[in-house]
């Protein structure tokens, strides 16, 4: 399911992305976290997000 839309969708057609997190106060964060958070997207949004 694209976390954007709510389109639901096959794993042919969904594309993963893994996003960096960043660590600290708003409204500037200081540093990167060790992981990345997955984000599932319909291959419309990537194109609208890109």
């Amino acid at each position: 399911m694209c976390i954007v839309c709510g389109m639901g969708l096959c794993m042919e057609h969904v594309i993963r992305e893994d996003v960096d997190i960043w660590e600290g106060g708003y409204p500037f964060p200081q540093k990167k976290a060790r992981k990345k958070l997955p984000r599932i997207l319909c291959e419309e949004c990537r194109d609208a997000l890109a």
